[in-house]
């Protein structure tokens, strides 16, 4: 588990934290990360996908603000920073970024092949546009915050997409989900799941909103899915 460079598409570098499975290679899995940066979650997830088979990268998609961000959702100074990253962040740098970093994993020894992307909150968004925009193999969005006014690209999704809304989303209120749910419910590459009674950020762990039973449903999806679009990766025992 290692920091990596990475060149972005319109010149300069960037760093992303690589989780490598214990057997050497795996399918690919671009991280796109919450509003708090590569932080300790974000770590966290990329080591959980590694322990399934998979290489994992995160991209710090906030180096254009502030390189090497790692805050936390403890304190208000932390929230306020993350909501002012959040307000200066460029989604459309942000998705190149993130195709910098898919490009890069799929030339790495780690990566066997095809690679996916899952992201978090903005990430949940941004795994949405990288099914309407990249060339990634599938993604996954947990609870994506402002998916409703990019709906106009959900005809360029040619990849399969599912995505987890939290019923009780305060960020994503119940008109935006029901626009959601009529724009793509109709289209058989995506796969949209709702969670009764829980509230935004209902899979991290140690969240104020987490939410054990929910994230565990959740997750399993999201591995049952990665299994079925990415291929079967290899665990080492």
């Amino acid at each position: 588990m290692t920091d990596i460079t990475i060149r972005a598409q319109d010149g300069g570098s960037f760093t992303g934290y690589l989780a490598v499975p214990k057997g050497g290679s795996g399918p690919g899995i671009v991280v796109a990360q919450e509003i708090f940066g590569v932080n300790a979650v974000m770590r966290a997830v990329c080591d959980a996908l590694a322990s399934q088979g998979y290489a994992a990268l995160c991209p710090d998609i906030f180096w254009r603000i502030e390189p090497g961000i790692q805050i936390t959702d403890k304190t208000e100074a932390d929230w306020k920073r993350a909501f002012e990253l959040f307000s200066l962040f460029d989604v459309d740098k942000g998705i190149g970024d993130l195709e910098a970093g898919l490009a890069q994993l799929r030339r790495h020894p780690a990566c066997t092949g095809k690679v996916g992307s899952v992201g978090y909150c903005l990430g949940g968004k941004l795994a949405y546009l990288m099914a309407t925009r990249s060339d990634v193999d599938c993604s996954v969005g947990y609870y994506g915050v402002g998916i409703q006014d990019l709906l106009g690209e959900a005809k360029s999704i040619r990849k399969p997409l599912a995505l987890h809304v939290a019923e009780k989303d305060q960020f994503v209120p119940p008109p935006a989900q029901e626009k959601i749910e009529q724009a793509l419910k109709d289209n058989p590459l995506v796969t949209l799941y709702s969670y009764p009674g829980v509230d935004h950020a209902f899979a991290r762990v140690g969240g104020a909103h987490y939410d054990a039973a929910a994230a565990s449903l959740a997750n399993s999806r999201t591995s049952e899915f990665l299994r079925r679009h990415l291929g079967e990766s290899r665990v080492a025992e």
